[in-house]
Parts: structure tokens; sequence; C-alpha cells
């Protein structure tokens, strides 16, 4: 099964240094330039007019490649954000965050829950102060 890959299509323009009147000339293809200047190679542009290559440029001409666009450039627009804020409105005294924020832990990997309690209590040390370990209570993680 062959996958077809949309390919631009491209044209050949020729900017002639020396003409005043006109000096661009726009072809289709490059093959078609060399058939009506028999003075260039058509190896030899073609090599320079690759996708990834500079254009031919000499003292008499210069000659790109350029995608023909057939389609409106579209304008850089931000984009929108998808952010929804998550708001809960109760009663203050209906509120039962201990319970929330409990759940919201107990769903989180026990090496990320301590991970975040060593992050706070190494917010509340003051350089060069250790914890004190005499009430902690040392347990071996399920992994």
């Amino acid at each position: 099964m062959k996958i077809s890959v949309p390919q631009t299509k491209r044209v050949i323009i020729v900017y002639w240094k020396s003409k005043q009147e006109n000096p661009f000339e726009i072809y289709s293809s490059l093959k078609n330039f060399c058939l009506s200047y028999e003075a260039y190679n058509y190896n030899t542009l073609s090599n320079y007019l690759s996708k990834r290559k500079v254009a031919f440029d000499n003292e008499q001409v210069r000659i790109e490649r350029k995608p023909i666009i057939s389609k409106p450039v579209s304008k850089d627009v931000s984009p929108v954000r998808n952010i929804v804020p998550v708001v809960r409105k109760v009663l203050l005294k209906e509120a039962n965050d201990a319970e929330n924020d409990l759940d919201f832990w107990m769903q989180k990997p026990s090496k990320e829950r301590i991970s975040a309690v060593t992050y706070l209590v190494s917010q509340s040390l003051k350089s060069g102060q250790r914890m004190d370990k005499r009430k902690i209570k040392k347990r071996k993680l399920k992994a």
C-alpha cells in the first residue's frame, strides 16, 4: 500500500541582475529554464536548489526555488488557554477540608507523599539546621 505525502508545488524564480526592464522570470520547472538557457547545466542547478541548499548566485543571475502559496497564510494566534478553574463553593462550617485533603493525599503514591513532607519540613528549617528525628517512627514502604 502506497502512502501519498502531500508535496507543495514549487517554482523557479530567476532574477537577471543586468536586465533593467523585467528582471524576474518564473518557471514551472528547472528543466524548462535549462532548456531555455542552454548555458546553465540542469544537474549543477539541481544540486544548488535542492530542498536544503542555497540559491544559485553568480554575476549575471540569481536562481531560487520557492513554494507556491495556494492558501491564505494564517496569522500567528496565541493558543487558546484550556485552564479550567477549579472552584468549590461551600459554607465554611461545611467545607470539611481535612477530609478532602486526606482523600487527595491518600490517592498519591507513598513516595510522593514522603517527598512532599520532606520538602515542607525543609522549608521550615533554617540553613544548617537538622530535623529532630526523635519523634519519628520508621516503617518500611510497601512497593
